[in-house]
């Protein structure tokens, strides 16, 4: 039986830094609920702007996610099973816009796809098609940045799971196809809703390479992240109140996620 931790007094040289840290963090939050205008709470958030926005965001980040399932999925799997030269390199780069600035990346997105880029003149020549400043090219953003969430918690949900299963379904006879549909899948079931819920809530607040990439346009590209931008123009109440939107989201998403992520002692 292994003896219980001893809890002895927490010295003021961390406590007080500690105790700084949380406060920077919460008090933002708790000013945001504060200053919200709770009276016409209801209101504002039945405005037409206000649900053509959330509408808007709803669907391009479930979009977004489902794309990310089919090609990041496949990505992890390759990353946490297969032994080929560069792996590391892979990785780093599926990594790269996790700390690449958002805007950055909407540039570079428009360097590839806008109607002179590297793909988008042929897409536009060939197919008609112009993904930049569309709501098809909100989704392409957001995929973009959100992406790496999914390939991190499934990759590394992969490499937890026990082999095993997997061995014994193809000593059965199990085809490789079989076994990654109806044993690896199972096993990492976890991981992957955990990696598309992040991925989801991730695409729901882009902001930098929607706006540089897809534009601000109501109705078309316009999110909820973007209409907050925009209503601190011109409303500050409206923009709380699209804020604590977001904010009643990412809180969520942490509830729905604490047995995976915040488990503690």
């Amino acid at each position: 039986m292994a003896a219980p931790r001893r809890r002895g007094r927490v010295p003021a040289a961390l406590l007080i830094p500690a105790g700084l840290g949380l406060i920077f963090l919460v008090l933002p939050l708790a000013g945001l609920v504060l200053r919200a205008p709770w009276t016409t709470l209801p209101q504002r958030l039945t405005e037409p702007g206000a649900l053509t926005a959330l509408r808007l965001s709803v669907q391009t980040a479930t979009l977004a996610t489902v794309l990310c399932l089919l090609l990041g999925v496949p990505l992890a799997w390759l990353l946490a099973r297969v032994e080929f030269p560069g792996r590391r390199l892979v990785r780093a780069l599926v990594t790269v816009p996790l700390v690449l600035p958002p805007v950055v990346g909407g540039v570079a997105l428009l360097l590839v796809f806008g109607r002179r880029g590297l793909l988008g003149g042929w897409l536009d020549a060939t197919f008609g098609v112009t993904l930049p400043f569309t709501t098809a090219g909100v989704v392409l953003a957001e995929s973009f940045v959100a992406m790496p969430f999914l390939v991190i918690a499934v990759e590394g949900a992969l490499r937890a799971a026990d082999h095993r299963y997997e061995e014994a379904a193809a000593t059965l006879g199990a085809g490789r196809w079989t076994t990654f549909t109806h044993v690896t899948l199972p096993l990492v079931a976890p991981g992957l809703a955990a990696g598309a819920v992040l991925c989801w809530a991730r695409a729901l607040g882009e902001f930098g390479a929607t706006i540089t990439f897809a534009g601000n346009y109501p109705g078309r590209t316009q999110t909820m992240p973007l209409a907050v931008y925009l209503a601190l123009e011109t409303d500050l109440e409206s923009a709380i109140v699209l804020s604590l939107v977001l904010l009643a989201v990412s809180v969520g998403i942490l509830v729905a996620l604490r047995d995976r992520w915040m488990a503690g002692p």
